[in-house]
């Protein structure tokens, strides 16, 4: 089923990544995802999308699980550490907002403190980040990705439900101060919200001399409003940096890699663009999913989910749990359909997934 010591799929793959969600609780209400804003009930809203039922309610609802169904630190860390054994080198720790989750340095530190973890990266939307930087750092944190969808403060606001700019703005001199590098960028680009900043986000990615990944939307909003009018595709966002920037494209660092990357500004930022709905990369994927619930999802878009806390809650040992990730993996779907008649969006939205 798999060689000793790495994970392989049906389809050949090797899994090396996996992308840890903490908690599904965020503190922001994006557009994108938990989209229970006023300003994005009335974008969706003028679009005439065909699912509005939930954004048009005043507030959405958001169920967030009990600390009860929350792994604990020390069940994570041990996933970890019997995934490190079948190959996993890569750890993304994410949400909802992670820096939300109290004490989230212990469980960096000791996650940096296993063998065979080459990179130990965050997901935040900065909030946090500030007060928590230092100490993240000294944990054995490698780097951080930090989302910006907007450098307008009023628009900033529509998209994100929060005024936090500004501390993204600070956050992002603070990850370079203390070399939390290299230091990505994310920024969702939604036709009719924020495309028209496209040119000014990779300015900004050139005078900050960072990685600035602009991301197609997917359809992964609690509101499910999405529709794929709402989609600026990859390459529509190429053409548009072409045409004013002078761009070199940069080769991939590895065949699983999400983005396809473009060096700007003489060297100093680099592009990189994901498109998942108009170009999917999932014959190279190498990434699973571990809710903070503890369900492992193989694919962002899954439409089943496999339960490692039941497995760890009944006492199995390393080695069962071993067999069960294995299991797991070796089920992971060919890759999602979106675009294709069959499509479903999975009834967990990006907050309660993890990116």
């Amino acid at each position: 089923m798999t060689q000793h010591g790495v994970l392989k799929d049906t389809y050949n793959r090797t899994i090396r990544d996996l992308r840890i969600s903490i908690t599904d609780r965020c503190n922001f209400r994006c557009a994108y995802c938990l989209p229970d804003t006023e300003e994005a009930a009335n974008f969706y809203r003028s679009r005439k999308s065909a699912h509005l039922k939930a954004v048009e309610t005043e507030k959405l609802i958001h169920n967030w699980k009990p600390k009860s169904e929350i792994l604990s630190f020390e069940e994570i860390t041990r996933i970890v550490k019997v995934s490190t054994t079948l190959g996993v080198n890569k750890i993304r720790i994410t949400g909802g907002e992670p820096l939300l989750r109290r004490g989230v340095e212990s469980l960096i530190s000791s996650i940096s403190n296993l063998s065979g973890i080459e990179d130990l990266s965050l997901t935040s939307n900065g909030s946090k980040f500030p007060s928590l930087a230092k100490k993240l750092k000294e944990a054995g944190l490698s780097r951080i990705t930090l989302s910006l969808d907007s450098l307008n403060e009023k628009n900033f606001r529509r998209i994100t439900g929060s005024d936090g700019l500004n501390n993204i703005i600070e956050s992002i001199q603070l990850a370079k101060d203390l070399d939390l590098t290299p230091i990505k960028i994310n920024a969702v680009i939604i036709r009719g919200i924020n495309d028209h900043e496209i040119e000014s986000l990779v300015e900004f990615a050139i005078r900050k001399k960072i990685i600035m990944r602009m991301i197609e939307f997917m359809p992964l909003d609690s509101g499910r409003a999405w529709q794929r009018n709402h989609v600026v595709p990859g390459q529509e966002i190429l053409n548009r940096i072409k045409s004013k920037f002078p761009i070199t494209p940069l080769p991939a660092q590895n065949i699983s890699e999400t983005a396809s990357r473009w060096s700007i500004g003489g060297g100093k930022a680099e592009i990189g663009i994901i498109a998942p709905v108009t170009n999917p990369f999932c014959s190279n994927c190498n990434r699973i999913r571990l809710t903070s619930d503890g369900k492992v999802r193989t694919c962002l878009f899954s439409l089943n989910e496999h339960d490692l806390k039941s497995t760890i809650r009944n006492g199995v040992s390393d080695y069962e749990l071993a067999s069960k990730i294995k299991d797991i993996v070796f089920k992971k779907e060919a890759g999602h359909k979106i675009g294709k008649p069959e499509f479903f969006q999975p009834k967990r939205t990006m907050s309660s997934i993890g990116g």
